[in-house]
């Protein structure tokens, strides 16, 4: 019988040495090794509870507890949905202290994988040899759009996968073109910590792109009064989950994502949802070939009451490119729609798992924050 060992950064661990951590006077760790260790210790000796805390991009992180019993459920679902066997290879490149990077962690163990766990970098494949065989991966936005746009040599590496995932923020317009190069199927997530990792998937290309998510098998969603999902399974150990996104229900097992309840803005009286802003910036970057990260956000105004903002990553645009951006912007959105004011970051703040932090970067401009 094979020896059971995974890699991390290029370390070679058995798991016997796990269980007991009996490598710790002859491998020299770092905290995020040592962090990943530790859960992989747990999990080989059968620990029933695991303290966990959500990322905080849209709030305050706090922390919670998951059974192995929902992440057991929860990893039952994506190998199946992938066809992952045992020998199968994954790149494990998510922070393993958030749910996404701890999910593939309890996968790989779970469908007895090749893990190859590295630092949640953003173009993790760049750390591996060209020829090394992956079968699922999961990436944020930003590590697949850096890992296409700075090694496109890369893309038939993710093209021999059985599946990828990704997941965390919203994938952009400049990405969903670049993902049709991709033959493997590329799913976009839906999902949290609350529910073990996502619950909902969307294919992202082949013949059929599809714009709604399709709940996994076993999961109920509905809508409360405000038209957000709810989710009861499993996974919430059968208690309603009951979520702050917009969705519009399209069957009892298919929704498409609008955006969040505290994304609703009253500008000049007019109500407006900022995802459906962002939409438009991403698909105006998109028409000027620009990848820049952006988010979209409100302030304080004295005639309008809020007033529409862009904040964009990087090197400000020139003041042709911004006025050809507004000119996008302005034949596909409404006139209180429109951002009255773009403004720069040098680079956003992140929460550890990659997200951004839209308050924090904010508030390094001097811009006023709820």
């Amino acid at each position: 019988m094979a020896e059971k060992t995974l890699l991390l950064n290029g370390k070679k661990f058995h798991f016997d040495e796990i269980v007991n951590y009996s490598f710790r006077n002859s491998i020299p760790l770092n905290g995020y090794e040592a962090k990943t260790l530790e859960f992989c210790r747990n999990w080989l000796n059968g620990v029933q509870e695991f303290p966990i805390q959500t990322s905080g991009s849209t709030g305050t992180p706090k922390p919670i507890t998951l059974t192995r019993q929902q992440l057991e459920l929860s990893a039952r679902r994506t190998i199946k949905i992938l066809n992952l066997e045992s020998g199968d290879s994954t790149l494990i490149c998510l922070n393993t202290e958030y749910i996404a990077g701890m999910m593939m962690l309890v996968r790989g163990f779970m469908a007895e994988m090749e893990m190859n766990i590295v630092d949640p970098v953003s173009n993790p494949l760049a750390i591996l040899p060209a020829d090394k065989k992956i079968d699922f991966g999961s990436f944020v936005p930003l590590q697949l759009q850096t890992i296409m746009l700075d090694t496109p040599d890369r893309i038939s590496q993710l093209s021999n996968m059985k599946g990828i995932l990704v997941g965390g923020a919203p994938v952009n317009t400049s990405l969903l073109r670049q993902i049709q190069q991709i033959k493997t199927p590329v799913y976009h997530t839906y999902g949290m910590t609350e529910t073990a990792s996502h619950i909902a998937l969307r294919l992202l290309n082949g013949n059929k792109p599809i714009e709604y998510y399709e709940v996994l098998n076993g999961l109920k969603i509905g809508l409360d009064k405000r038209g957000c999902l709810t989710v009861k399974g499993d996974v919430t150990n059968n208690e309603l989950l009951i979520t702050n996104d917009l969705v519009e229900l399209l069957t009892p097992t298919r929704f498409r994502w609008i955006g969040r309840a505290d994304n609703t803005i009253n500008t000049g009286g007019i109500k407006v949802q900022l995802e459906k802003v962002e939409k438009a910036v991403a698909e105006s970057l998109a028409i000027l070939e620009n990848a820049s990260r952006f988010f979209v956000a409100t302030q304080p105004d004295e005639l309008l009451g809020e007033k529409i903002i862009l904040v964009v990553e990087g090197e400000p645009l020139t003041p042709e490119t911004e006025q050809e951006l507004i000119t996008h912007l302005r034949a596909m959105l409404k006139k209180f729609e429109v951002p009255k004011q773009i403004l720069y970051s040098s680079s956003f703040s992140e929460t550890a798992s990659g997200k951004i932090l839209r308050q924090r970067t904010m508030q390094k401009l001097g811009l006023a924050t709820t």
